[in-house]
């Protein structure tokens, strides 16, 4: 043989041995897939007439936003038959997960906001009607309720110890399809979206679509790490960023709602923003931190303690370094507490004092960042 032909017989083999040593270094999901799809489950319910945004384009939203939209534009383009095209049947469609083996399931608050006769199809095969315990919607998270036992469960982790290009998995049914696996890679954390003031999303890059919200995320122990919520789309379809609630958020959300049937959390009666580049050189600050406040909300905490161009640079010792922070601390406070607020005043430097007293409902505020 020639010396030629060796040598690329020899190329190739190498070729091969070098594919064959990535294909090792890969994960393989069919073990965690087996062992945890008995856990994850199908929801169907019915909503009203949908109160459709007049843009989804490039915006975060929910999976199911475009679909509800696809739906009517179906029936306004369908031919003959004299259907009204209007005639939208409002069923809506997600997953959700086994919380705890008497039958208690999460999902996202969209999945069931306003729903009636609400239903969950185990991987059995059976579909139990389901009752609404309470939701959240500055979570977008949910807890229902069914009448069974001995339900197999998931295991939940800890999203604190989720590294960015750690390797994830979504199961859940996009567009009817259940128990569809699809994997990614933890893209970046701590994100703060325009209508998540209280949530630190877990971005990725696992294939979400309708149908997925309230899935769970897991790592590549079989721990739930995240639940499915939200994607970044120009067109409604999946484009590559999804987000997910940290499961530690998630865990204590659903804990008050099993408890109470609702949440509450702590304010401090601000509307705050972010720390622009003129206002960081006035204040001579190395670089942009803290929570600027620009409205002070009467009857609230902060009336007679803070002041309109006041920074926040520190709750109770913690350093804020950005305006996503801060609600996030605040939320999280035992209501009733005195807290130490460091704060800029006019470019001098000092420690103010308040109690925290419950965030009110959405309707009773006047913008989403009054939620601070």
């Amino acid at each position: 043989m020639s010396q030629r032909f060796l040598s690329a017989v020899l190329l190739v083999c190498c070729q091969l041995a070098a594919a064959n040593l990535y294909a090792r270094d890969l994960p393989d999901f069919t073990r965690l897939v087996k062992a945890n799809s008995p856990a994850v489950v199908n929801i169907s319910s019915q909503l009203p007439f949908p109160d459709l945004p007049l843009s989804l384009q490039d915006k975060p939203q929910s999976p199911e936003a475009d679909a509800l939209f696809d739906e009517l534009m179906r029936q306004l383009l369908e031919e003959g038959g004299g259907t009204n095209p209007f005639n939208f049947d409002g069923k809506a469609h997600g997953s959700g997960f086994v919380y705890s083996a008497d039958g208690y399931i999460v999902t996202n608050h969209h999945v069931v906001n306003a729903a009636s006769d609400i239903k969950v199809k185990l991987n059995d095969g059976r579909e139990l009607p389901a009752r609404l315990i309470g939701s959240d919607e500055r979570t977008d998270l949910a807890l229902l309720k069914v009448d069974a036992r001995r339900l197999p469960v998931l295991k939940l982790g800890n999203s604190k110890k989720l590294e960015v290009g750690e390797w994830v998995l979504a199961i859940g049914s996009p567009f009817g399809f259940e128990h569809s696996a699809t994997a990614g890679i933890v893209s970046a954390k701590g994100r703060s979206l325009p209508n998540g003031n209280y949530v630190p999303f877990i971005q990725t890059d696992v294939a979400i679509n309708p149908g997925n919200s309230g899935s769970p995320l897991f790592n590549l122990k079989g721990e739930v790490v995240g639940i499915n919520s939200q994607i970044y789309s120009g067109s409604g379809g999946f484009m590559g960023v999804s987000f997910a609630i940290p499961i530690d958020l998630a865990r204590d959300v659903i804990q008050q709602l099993k408890n109470q049937g609702r949440v509450s959390r702590g304010w401090l009666g601000i509307y705050i923003g972010e720390m622009d580049a003129a206002l960081v050189r006035s204040l001579k600050l190395p670089k942009p931190m803290g929570a600027l406040v620009t409205e002070v909300l009467p009857h609230s905490p902060a009336v007679g303690v803070l002041q309109a161009n006041d920074v926040i640079v520190a709750f109770e010792g913690k350093p804020i370094a950005n305006a996503a922070a801060l609600p996030l601390l605040v939320g999280a406070t035992t209501l009733g507490k005195t807290v130490n607020l460091r704060i800029l005043r006019g470019g001098q430097a000092q420690v103010v004092q308040l109690m925290i007293t419950e965030l009110p409902n959405n309707s009773e505020l006047d913008g989403a960042n009054a939620t601070q």
